[in-house]
């Protein structure tokens, strides 16, 4: 048996190096509060790019369309509401975000705490499962609900006559007027989106993260480079699943009334506006979505890293 300047070799020393070099884990109640502020603080930076994208996905061919594009969209809100018109019906995404990222981070890290290998390591595939399990949740929590009012908010300035004068004021007339369930439009679609835009997004995340470590899962991790990871896993979550983004926004409009259930939505879209209604309101949405992405992980893990030192849960 070899022997060595700190006595025989034993295998029983193998767990203890094992053990040092394993990933140190989130805690949920970390990931919750982290997510959170990196929610709030996001979408104040980020909204009019989202109000933009939605007034163009609502905007169909047959009406004629009121929007030549991103620019003229931008020049008639700010010419007839001035340039708070581009916040119009933040207040609803405000309330919302905050829990939509606590969710989603608390239960992307409490499922990837338990799918990790003996090794403490998230693979992608994994990575994947527990960005969709993360998904499903904030859809069915926060999102459906949140996204519902939000649209119908920035639709209804578009009327001749607008509705809700305010958040609470609109929560109270969708609720007075369709019950609960109106405030749940389009919630088939709002999974199947936020399901894969997850999924996508940590998929993408976690291989990067798992190759640019390599050897050494405790490696650190620039600011800068988290970012760049997070609007690449943003530009690939856009491209995967705007068509939902889409059928999701319409099924959410005050419209909504036109279509059956989610298939039918899609197939007048289909039938109606052609394959490319489809990707409307891709560019604003590519736009916001990267830096969205970005500025969430971003904060998150800086979040984190102070939490850790002041939060002990070992």
């Amino acid at each position: 048996m070899m022997q060595n300047r700190g006595g025989f070799y034993s295998p029983f020393n193998r767990p203890r190096c094992l053990a040092a070099a394993a990933p140190k884990l989130t805690h949920p109640g970390k990931a919750i509060l982290a997510g959170g502020i990196a929610g709030g603080i996001e979408i104040c930076i980020t909204y009019p790019t989202e109000y933009v994208k939605t007034q163009l996905q609502l905007d169909e061919k047959a009406n004629p369309p009121k929007y030549r594009g991103i620019a003229d969209c931008v020049k008639q809100t700010v010419q007839s509401h001035g340039v708070k018109g581009l916040y119009r019906g933040l207040s609803s995404l405000l309330y919302g975000s905050i829990p939509k990222s606590a969710v989603r981070f608390g239960m992307f890290e409490f499922l990837s705490n338990q799918a990790r290998d003996e090794n403490g390591r998230l693979d992608s595939s994994r990575g994947l499962l527990c960005g969709l399990g993360a998904g499903v949740m904030e859809a069915v929590l926060v999102v459906c609900p949140m996204e519902t009012v939000k649209v119908k908010f920035i639709h209804d300035q578009t009327s001749a006559n607008p509705r809700y004068k305010g958040f609470f004021h609109g929560v109270r007339e969708i609720v007075r007027s369709q019950g609960l369930k109106g405030t749940y439009q389009g919630v088939t679609a709002t999974v199947l989106k936020q399901g894969s835009n997850q999924a996508i997004r940590f998929f993408v995340m976690t291989s990067l993260k798992n190759w640019y470590k390599g050897d050494d899962p405790n490696k650190s991790i620039n600011p800068l480079v988290t970012g760049t990871f997070g609007a690449l896993a943003g530009a690939a979550s856009v491209f995967g699943n705007t068509p939902l983004d889409v059928i999701k926004t319409r099924m959410q409009g005050l419209e909504a009334h036109k279509y059956k259930n989610t298939l039918d939505c899609a197939l007048k879209i289909l039938r109606h506006e052609g394959l490319a209604a489809f990707y409307k309101g891709t560019v604003p949405r590519l736009g916001r979505v990267c830096l969205d992405v970005a500025i969430v992980f971003i904060i998150y893990e800086e979040v984190v890293k102070v939490l850790n030192t002041v939060w002990k849960t070992d």
